[in-house]
């Protein structure tokens, strides 16, 4: 039991990380392009701390750049978690399951960050992409989980030999 739970705890932690560094370079570069900043959009999440004044900053800096990806990579692993108990028990042998799981799981947090959460606690990066840069950010948020949650699914059948 103790094992199970660890295994999904360091799921969560893996699959949560990596969807958080993919959409982190889907932040940088879509901001890139439609900001002129890479660090524009990963600013903009620091509006939980620094209000307005982040949702427009431009350049990089520890307190706007540096806490806003510490944010968004909280939110990445909690995402994590919820894929890790939603496939809890289940293998991590057919990709296509898991594929399907993360594009569900970033499709939930996608609706919960825009439809259900107060304004003061959205991602923040929504008022600087355009909808289809949105698209590419949740997209790549979903491959981080899958590909996370199916490197772990390998470390569990490499432990078993």
């Amino acid at each position: 039991m103790k094992s199970a739970f660890k295994l999904s705890v360091v799921r969560s932690v893996v699959a949560g990380s990596l969807a958080s560094v993919f959409s982190a370079v889907a932040l940088v570069l879509c901001g890139q392009r439609e900001t002129g900043s890479p660090a524009a959009t990963l600013n903009a999440v620091s509006h939980w701390c620094w209000r307005e004044e982040a949702l427009y900053r431009q350049g990089a800096d520890v307190r706007h750049t540096v806490l806003g990806y510490l944010i968004h990579h909280g939110a990445s692993v909690f995402w994590g978690a919820l894929l890790a108990w939603a496939l809890h028990g289940k293998p991590a042998s057919k990709p296509a399951h898991v594929a399907v799981a993360g594009i569900a799981t970033s499709a939930v947090a996608c609706f919960v960050d825009f439809r259900l959460t107060p304004e003061r606690l959205t991602p923040g990066f929504e008022h600087r992409l355009s909808r289809r840069s949105l698209a590419v950010v949740y997209g790549a948020f979903a491959a981080g989980l899958a590909v996370g949650f199916l490197l772990m699914g390998g470390r569990k059948a490499r432990d078993r030999a």
